[in-house]
């Protein structure tokens, strides 16, 4: 697989730009401006590990089209992300091709740091049909980005997908591919008493099936096996709030755990032969 790392600006000049087989690193040596792009382009769809920004934890993802862009965040929109990303001058990036015993084991599906609104190439990928008052540290990509502390609200790293107090809220994670998926994980915000909890909540799944899972008030990880079904997608909605005083039940975590669906990208790599 070629992978190319550039760094664009909002006039589409390409300001940096690194391309390798099977592996690339890209070293900027400028502030960010903003309208500036993040840009990963490979060769053919497939597994990569990605990391564009030092800040931000590497992520395993799978691009499904040939070109995947990510604007830098300024203003509001830096708020889910740690302090110290895309800041300073001087950023280093790195993408890589995996090798075929990276994604094969069990992991959770569910995680991509990288995932945004505009994002329609890099999978796995949230999107919700409410978000608290559109704001980017509520936003439905935040339940899939790893970071699991929920006992505050509002700021990095305490990133949460937040309903709007709407009942009727729904968030959908896309795989890009079938996956075979056995078990769901979740954590639910917990600053209490400010948030409330779910007592119930439903996961229908592409295959058509739906299953409820009973929740209790706790920050804790509440993880329920399933039965393995091959799946593109799951939805998760029928979010029954407790009987309390607060009007904020919120999600900072979902977990998707399984494996690729046997002889999906199992290519091997001139990475993997080089090792």
């Amino acid at each position: 697989m070629e992978l190319t790392l550039k760094i664009v600006d909002a006039d589409g000049v390409v300001l940096a730009r690194s391309t390798g087989r099977d592996e690339t690193f890209l070293v900027y040596r400028q502030s960010y401006r903003e309208g500036d792009r993040v840009v990963v382009e490979v060769s053919e769809p497939g597994h990569v590990f990605l990391s564009l920004d030092g800040a931000i934890q590497p992520g395993l993802v799978y691009m499904k089209e040939c070109a995947y862009s990510l604007a830098v965040p300024f203003g509001d929109k830096r708020k889910p992300y740690s302090p110290n990303a895309f800041r300073g001058d001087i950023h280093r990036l790195s993408a890589r091709s995996t090798r075929p015993d990276e994604i094969t084991h069990r992991r959770n599906l569910a995680l991509n740091p990288w995932d945004d609104h505009a994002n329609r190439a890099l999978f796995p990928h949230a999107r919700a049909n409410v978000e608290t008052r559109g704001e980017a540290v509520f936003a439905a990509r935040n339940a899939i980005d790893g970071e699991k502390a929920n006992d505050d609200h509002g700021f990095w790293p305490y990133t949460s997908w937040g309903i709007n107090r709407d009942p009727q809220a729904a968030l959908t994670v896309e795989f890009g591919r079938s996956v075979r998926i056995d078990e769901i994980v979740f954590y639910l915000r917990a600053d209490f008493p400010h948030d409330s909890w779910w007592e119930e909540a439903s996961v229908t799944f592409s295959n058509g099936k739906t299953s409820c899972f009973p929740l209790v008030k706790s920050g804790a990880a509440q993880g329920f096996p399933i039965e393995p079904c091959v799946v593109e997608w799951v939805e998760l909605h029928g979010l029954i709030k407790a009987e309390d005083a607060s009007p904020y039940p919120a999600l900072t975590q979902i977990e998707i755990w399984g494996t690729e669906v046997q002889g999906a990208d199992l290519k091997p790599s001139a990475l993997s032969i080089a090792l």
